[in-house]
């Protein structure tokens, strides 16, 4: 293994003085897959063989860029643009495989090679940006594009990627395209230890360990299972022990009656990458930002959001914080007032303490039992883990006419991954899904949804997606299987909403084919979240896993009713983690930030009450600063307000299956996505602008 763990310098020595191909023998890479689908071959690729694919990668696409610059035809759209635009091949293959991997099943040597592809990949990405002979090819496609006889697809494809190189600094002069290169080369850096370090916080340095039973009092049966069998993988046969994954914290924070160690747990949360220890994230955040400033008023913008947000539907950072403070005008004295109702609770109690962030959980728990009669408990027998998959698979067979067949013939990446070949309803094939759903030691926290391989067209024929969704849901338990939460089955509805629109993406050209705004890119994940709690469809997939009997209505009347519960604090834990992001990168100075006195500041400004934390506080906010969603969080609710007016569509037109809405639904605002800007796609299905009220009232804030 070691072999190939070349160090940076020695690699890029190899590819950047002429090197000769990497030897192809055995590296399952350098060949078309021969699997079903011609899916990633997961059972025959090693660690060894994610460098030497990566060097000749690079070498290859470093060839392709050449053969556009030496060409001496005149520029146009077929030499230049289309040929840059299908270039990579080698490099996108192993890319998507290596970089997936590292987020859902990483090793010390995955995070090795990472570390050592940070600085080439940052180097390579800026030999094609700043290359100013490829640049003045674009530029004179772009200069005569409307002369060249293009379609309208064509054009846009020249004007974004000729956008795309101006964005990334293509018109600097010499020295500032030397600092650009290395603020790049610092920041993917960065960002990889801020992510290394979180992922060490979470599934490395903490663990809840109970020893008496009586701590577990108030602790559901299922979750106590659960806290055994965490125990046996850890070697603490004979303990409970809880985590900080969701699935293990937060039903703790719900029923634990030992108020002592729910703080214990919380505080291990939040306190994630704020230690001191040799995983604090607060000098790396504060290096992040001040280089971010940096990069920006290099590219001439006034902020890192500035810079961000130009791209996007809202355009400003004055349009996001001027929409931020409007809902957190709104959530704000709701979040007050189910403060209000907690400490109620504690004092009719006998408690002599104030609510604190780690007793939320427990008293809105409490509040929803006595107000809406609805225990979580009473819930999750309806929600296993296949019929909340079978249901999500209903949903997308009755709008779109497609199904799903499991096949257990193509390679996986961990054992318990599931896989799907997706067909149209005429039968063709349109896709494969993979389906990834539990918590382990090397996979990060949270959800998401990405691919191994995106549609397009390579040679006049149709390139099939490979998409993968990836969750940490509640593990099966030795006496029953993986019963999900009711948020943990919306977020599974949300992740397969993101593969819908990766499955059904169609475009002959990489730069537009699904690329959409980033305010955007939620809106196909949260408007399927609507289907999940609909009367009609839950009764159809929420299935008693014992029984098999269909969901109760009162069960069903009690969820609806409880639709309002607790939207004070889930607004505005969310929004105050948007306007710390924003206030981050709002920044117009390069300077380090005292990381601690910043968020502080930040909340306080914004009148964010002590009860209530962000939802990501800077040290673990993952999303920001080892993510795409710099300067764009808020794009959430962004798109919760296009989510809510779209189901709002169906839901008014008195069928949530409305297969004609459905059609305009998949083909402007999934199809066809990146054919045009967002809201021009939107518009076409809608036929209006969205309207905000649909959010408002369906969050219980108007």
């Amino acid at each position: 293994m070691k072999t190939f763990l070349l160090t940076s310098m020695a690699v890029a020595i190899m590819f950047f003085s002429g090197c000769k191909p990497a030897k192809k023998a055995g590296n399952p890479f350098f060949a078309e897959y021969d699997t079903p689908f011609q899916v990633p071959p997961f059972d025959k690729i090693d660690t060894t063989h994610y460098m030497p694919a990566f060097v000749e990668g690079i070498r290859q696409h470093n060839a392709e860029i050449d053969s556009i610059v030496n060409n001496t035809a005149t520029p146009g759209f077929e030499n230049t643009i289309l040929a840059f635009d299908k270039s990579g091949k080698l490099l996108t293959r192993v890319s998507k495989v290596f970089n997936n991997l590292n987020e859902a099943e990483t090793n010390k040597q995955m995070q090795a090679i990472a570390r050592r592809l940070s600085p080439l990949t940052s180097k390579h990405n800026d030999d094609i940006s700043l290359n100013e002979k490829l640049f003045a090819k674009i530029k004179a496609v772009y200069e005569k594009r409307h002369e060249l006889k293009l379609d309208s697809q064509q054009v846009r494809v020249v004007e974004k990627y000729f956008r795309d190189f101006e964005r990334q600094g293509a018109n600097l002069s010499a020295d500032k395209k030397e600092q650009l290169r290395n603020l790049n080369s610092q920041l993917a850096m960065l960002s990889l230890t801020f992510g290394e370090n979180l992922l060490a916080e979470t599934n490395e340095n903490f663990k809840l360990v109970v020893e008496n039973k009586k701590d577990l009092d108030g602790l559901p049966q299922g979750v106590i299972d659960g806290a055994v069998e965490t125990a046996k993988e850890k070697g603490l046969t004979g303990k409970w022990v809880f985590t900080l994954s969701k699935p293990s914290m937060i039903p703790f924070l719900q029923y634990a009656k030992n108020r002592e160690l729910r703080e214990k747990i919380y505080r291990g949360y939040f306190m994630r990458g704020n230690n001191g220890n040799k995983n604090d994230n607060k000098a790396t955040v504060a290096k992040l930002v001040n280089l971010r400033v940096q990069k920006a008023k290099l590219l001439g913008y006034d902020s890192y959001a500035a810079y961000v947000v130009d791209e996007n539907m809202a355009k400003t950072p004055k349009n996001v914080n001027d929409f931020l403070a409007k809902l957190w005008t709104a959530a704000l004295p709701v979040a007050k007032q189910e403060v209000a109702e907690m400490q109620k609770i504690i004092d009719r109690e006998g408690g002599k303490f104030k609510l604190q962030p780690w007793d939320w959980w427990y008293y809105a728990e409490i509040i929803h039992k006595e107000k809406y009669n609805l225990d979580e408990t009473e819930l999750k027998p309806y929600f296993s883990l296949s019929n909340v998959r079978e249901g999500m698979f209903m949903v997308a067979n009755k709008l779109y006419g497609i199904t799903f067949t499991k096949r257990t013939d193509l390679p996986v990446f961990q054992k318990d991954v599931e896989t799907f070949e997706v067909k149209e309803a005429d039968g063709s094939h349109l896709g494969v899904l993979y389906l990834d759903y539990y918590p382990r030691a090397g996979k990060r926290g949270g959800a998401w949804c990405t691919d191994f391989r995106s549609a397009g067209w390579e040679n006049g024929k149709k390139v099939t997606p490979v998409m993968s969704v990836t969750c940490n849901v509640s593990k099966p338990t030795a006496d029953m299987p993986a019963l999900l939460s009711w948020d943990e089955t919306t977020t599974l509805f949300h992740e397969f909403g993101h593969a819908l629109h990766g499955l059904f993406t169609e475009g002959k050209y990489t730069r537009t084919a699904g690329n959409v705004p980033q305010d955007y890119v939620e809106m196909p994940s949260q408007v399927n979240e609507n289907w999940a709690g609909d009367p009609r469809v839950l009764k159809a997939y929420a299935k008693h896993y014992k029984t098999g009997e269909a969901i109760p209505d009162q069960l069903i009347e009690k969820i609806e009713k409880s639709a309002l519960f607790n939207q004070g604090f889930t607004t505005v834990e969310y929004l105050a983690a948007s306007i710390l992001d924003m206030d981050y990168h709002g920044l117009t100075e390069a300077v380090e930030p005292d990381i601690e006195k910043f968020e502080t500041n930040a909340m306080s400004k914004i009148g964010l009450i002590p009860e209530i934390l962000p939802r990501y506080r800077t040290t673990y906010f993952a999303h920001i600063f080892d993510g795409e969603y710099a300067a764009g969080y808020y794009v959430y609710i962004w798109a919760a307000v296009l989510d809510a007016d779209a189901f709002d569509a169906f839901r008014s037109s008195g069928d949530i299956y409305n297969h004609q809405l459905a059609a305009r639904f998949r083909k402007y605002c999934l199809a066809e996505s990146g054919n045009d800007e967002g809201m021009v796609q939107y518009r076409k299905f809608r036929g209006q602008d969205p309207s905000i009220d649909p959010l408002l009232k369906r969050r219980g804030l108007k």
